[in-house]
């Protein structure tokens, strides 16, 4: 009778679990089609919330169920439903599972039965405009570059005058004026600025923002000025209080004519509690600051002026819409009308013009209609900043359901983060928004759609590579207020900082930007999906408060640079977590419980402590990131290698799916046998290895030969004598970008040539006798190259070629005595950087510098007496004469930023070319120049 009762309950379970997994199916199209209707219809909004509701708790049952079968019995999800009987062991659990899908099932009927009575259909809410297609988003988002940012001339002119020809004293300079209209932009270029580099001797930019404390800005400043000079951070900055903050501050600054930019002020508060660590040592010191408050440095500082920025002129605007919406080509006669009367709802707010560009890419007459028709009758009134938010939310509107989730997901960065854009693409794919295109890698596919927010000028980039790259973007704050009143209205994510805390029950991401102590360790969020902590606890914490303990449904957990010892418990039973990231802490040991962990894809170990694996690693069949290695502080006297791998275990190759594995040690008796398994990760995009041995390499070549989707490749020695014969590479993968060779060369490899998408190459510690860079100087594609202890030889020929190279670095060649370059190389050349050569001839160096007519940035460090004095502004007619002048006389007049540095002790002294305070190199820096020539 038992056993016939178990029967028909687990029969009923079943059923009821694929009955509620269809209905939640269902009720995903349900919202996907309702999305972008509800705002217009109250009642509407209302019954989608709950049926959101019903479909989150829906999605907690499925997952639970999931998790007790694989704490129960480890078996894989095809399989549950025949293994039901010995995973759950009782029957009151297998009641409480089907009494919650029961009033699932009851409130989907209720829901059903008012979708009837409601006369609800798709096809109502399928009025929004489309949106870009997969197939219109082009490879390349548009940016709307420095020289053709609109209105910006005059008052960055203006601005840059006042900081560098003002009165002798501390300044302070407000650029005030409204959300949207380009402050912080304006204040960026005036920062970058080269005559304001180079007038100011230390240069600080502050993110200040609304929810701010005046001891994270002082640590900030202290970060920012001492990581300037590559100086270490004074130790106990961390826990140092206000008082002592400022000391350290104004220690720094003291007699040195520095220059501050505090971003986004709102209010005096944030100035009177830093004023105490601004010395006015009378020597045209200036603070600048943004603000959308005119007068909020009139009560903390005597001498402040203000500047006011006003919106776009009409014509601006014209100018700045047609750059954005049609890439810089007149606007089609047919759209003209159209244009000017959308142009005229942004008001004149550089912010908005952008937007409303981006949302009108790609749309067709009719389209640009619906949009001037919405705009009229959501724009009635005459509040500016009103209006703003609303084209703001007309730009997230005609976004497609699942980019609305790769938008909204941006809230969950802190204001004014600027956001690694790798790590929100991982993240994104844990969280299950990116779907599987074929012929491309999700990583791939979700590049595409940040290119597409950027399009729409939803989202700006911080940092690119030199190949153009996007490496990392932010938010503007007003774009990010509006993705956090959506946010909150679909309880996607919610935060706990200082000022607000937004907690219950059925959160489902948590963004934690606060010192939480043990809070974290108290709270119960069955629900929870996401954690991220952006400020770590105090030292003091436990290893277990970072995590709740009853959130076992995780699917992304990221803890990195939090003060953890060891790796947490709770972790282990986290069946669903996709996404662990535990970088930058000190975490040594990975358990080897860690095998429990059947669906994680990202594992992320870079600056822990971690130097070996376990062996249970390799059961993780999904793991496609594994990053694991860090690197030793740089100093002057610099070793054979920075870089710090990681031990794997054998069986490493049975990780078919990983894209990205750095970095392997290669060293030990297993040497031979990691090399040949890594043959089989063919999948592999980033590929790092250290400690190779010279009886491995080989091993090595055949494991690269089967990588064809290789992107990045570093390759350590485990010594600088220790030879890495690459030529028995036959067929490199023909995709690879970047390319790193850490370790002696006999000739570079015949195979270099080929790699036509090369942009980066570094070869250091490669000691070749050959002189020649033929094999790289055509490669269309490379615009990078850093060669450090690269040759042994006293002459250096770079010939011609190299037509995209941006920048090079030339580094501890203690031979090399001659550059030669033809006059046709290195057309694009940006930055030539010279480190530790001491022999180098620096008349040879002028002429090299006399043929880069593109050349930005030029940095000598560590360089010999003769050559220092060769540069020195002041030097005797007779040290340059004739054509030497000439070439030194123009390269003063055409490269704007020429740096000299030296390694002081534990940091490095830079002193600026066009400075006043290059005069320091005459006494001081002479004296340390002196020592060194004699050691050489």
């Amino acid at each position: 009778m038992f056993v016939e009762k178990e029967a028909k309950l687990l029969k009923g379970v079943r059923e009821k679990i694929e009955f509620i997994r269809d209905e939640l199916e269902s009720m995903k199209a349900f919202l996907k089609s309702a999305e972008s209707s509800q705002e217009d219809d109250p009642e509407l909004k209302v019954w989608v919330k709950q049926v959101r509701v019903v479909a989150h708790d829906t999605e907690d049952i499925l997952d639970e169920f999931m998790f007790k079968l694989a704490r129960d019995h480890g078996h894989g999800f095809m399989r549950y439903f025949h293994k039901f009987k010995s995973s759950i062991q009782n029957l009151k659990a297998r009641h409480q599972i089907s009494s919650r899908i029961d009033d699932i099932k009851s409130r989907v009927e209720s829901i059903a039965e008012r979708h009837q009575q409601y006369n609800f259909t798709e096809q109502s809410a399928s009025a929004s405009t489309r949106g870009i297609s997969w197939n219109d988003l082009r490879e390349d988002a548009f940016l709307v570059e420095e020289d053709e940012l609109v209105g910006i001339d005059e008052p960055r002119e203006e601005i840059i005058k006042w900081l560098v020809d003002g009165e002798p004293g501390l300044q302070v300079l407000s650029i005030s004026g409204m959300g949207g209209l380009g402050k912080t932009t304006l204040a960026k270029r005036v920062y970058d600025n080269q005559q304001v580099k180079a007038y100011f001797q230390s240069h600080a930019w502050i993110n200040v923002s609304e929810s701010y404390k005046i001891e994270d800005i002082l640590r900030d400043m202290i970060e920012k000025l001492h990581g300037e000079i590559e100086q270490p951070v004074p130790q106990g900055v961390e826990s140092a209080d206000r008082i002592k903050l400022n000391q350290i501050v104004k220690g720094f600054l003291q007699q040195k004519r520095y220059v501050i930019v505090l971003d986004d002020v709102w209010n005096s508060n944030a100035l009177e509690g830093i004023k105490y660590a601004m010395p006015n040592s009378n020597i045209c010191s200036r603070i600048l600051i943004t603000t959308r408050t005119a007068d909020v440095a009139t009560g903390s500082f005597n001498q402040s002026k203000v500047y006011e920025l006003k919106p776009l002129s009409p014509k601006e605007s014209w100018s700045l819409f047609c750059k954005k919406t049609f890439y810089g080509n007149p606007c089609p006669p047919h759209l003209e009308h159209l244009s000017r009367q959308i142009l005229k709802k942004c008001e004149g707010l550089p912010l908005a013009i952008v937007a409303i560009g981006g949302l009108l890419f790609a749309k067709d007459v009719h389209e640009w209609e619906m949009i001037s028709h919405s705009l009229a009758a959501k724009l009635e009134n005459n509040d500016r900043m009103q209006n703003f938010r609303k084209i703001l939310s007309l730009s997230y509107d005609d976004l497609r359901y699942n980019l609305k989730s790769y938008f909204i997901y941006l809230g969950v960065f802190p204001e004014d983060h600027v956001i690694e854009c790798m790590r929100l693409i991982r993240l994104w794919i844990a969280e299950g928004f990116v779907e599987e295109r074929e012929g491309m890698t999700r990583e791939e596919v979700a590049q595409r759609y940040l290119k597409e927010l950027i399009n729409r000028s939803l989202v700006q980039i911080a940092k690119t590579t030199l190949d153009g790259r996007i490496k990392s973007c932010r938010v503007h704050d007003l774009m990010r207020e509006s993705i956090l009143s959506k946010s909150r209205d679909i309880n996607f994510v919610s935060f706990a900082s200082k000022q607000k805390v937004e907690l219950h029950e059925r959160v489902r991401r948590l963004s934690i930007q606060y010192t939480c102590n043990n809070a974290l360790k108290q709270l119960n969020l069955p629900s929870l999906r996401s954690l991220l902590i952006f400020e770590s606890a105090t030292s003091s914490s436990s290893d277990e408060q970072f995590v709740p303990s009853g959130s076992k449904l995780l699917r992304v957990l990221d803890l990195r640079s939090s003060s953890i010892l060891n790796f947490p418990r709770q972790i282990l039973v986290m069946y669903h977590l996709k996404y662990l990231s535990l970088r930058g802490t000190n975490v040594r040991i990975i358990p080897r419980s860690i095998g429990k962990l059947q669906n994680l894809e990202t594992l992320d170990l870079k600056h822990t402590l971690v130097s070996e694996l376990p062996v249970e690693i390799t059961t993780l069949r999904k793991l496609q990131h594994l990053l694991v290695y860090s690197y030793a502080r740089i100093t002057n006297d610099v070793p054979f290698s920075l870089l710090k791998g990681c031990s794997t275990p054998e069986g490493i190759g049975a990780l078919s799916s990983l894209q990205k594995l750095s970095c392997v040690n290669a060293g030990g008796c297993r040497g031979k046998n990691t090399m040949q398994e890594l043959g089989k990760l063919s999948n592999l995009r980033r590929l790092g290895v250290a400690n190779l041995k010279k009886d491995d390499v080989k091993e090595l070549c055949d494991s690269l030969e089967k990588m064809a989707n290789l992107r990045s490749l570093d390759v350590t020695a485990e010594s600088d004598c220790e030879v890495i014969d690459l030529d028995f590479l036959s067929s490199p993968p023909l995709l690879l970008r970047t390319l790193n060779i850490l370790g002696c060369l006999k000739k570079l490899p015949h195979w270099l040539p080929l790699l036509n998408n090369l942009a980066s190459v570094g070869l250091v510690w490669t000691r070749l006798k050959q002189s020649s860079l033929i094999a790289l100087q055509n490669l269309p594609n490379l615009v990078e190259l850093n060669l450090s202890h690269a040759f042994e030889g006293e002459t250096l020929v770079f010939g011609e070629g190299f037509p995209k190279l941006k920048e090079l670095f030339l580094a501890n060649m203690e031979n090399l005595r001659f550059v030669l370059m033809n006059g046709q190389a290195m057309p694009c050349l940006r930055s030539l950087i010279i480190h530790g050569c001491r022999h180098l001839d620096w008349q040879s160096i002028l002429v090299v510098i006399h043929g880069l007519a593109l050349l930005k940035h030029l940095q000598f460090a560590e360089m010999p007496k003769e050559f220092a004095c060769a540069f020195y502004p002041y030097s005797s007619s007779q040290m340059r004469e004739g054509i030497l002048q000439e070439y030194y006389e123009e390269m003063i007049t055409r490269v704007p930023e020429v740096y000299f540095g030296w390694w002081e002790e534990d940091h490095w002294e830079r002193y600026d070319l066009s400075l006043d305070s290059y005069n320091a190199i005459v006494g001081t820096v002479m004296s340390r120049v002196e020592v060194l020539a004699e050691v050489s």
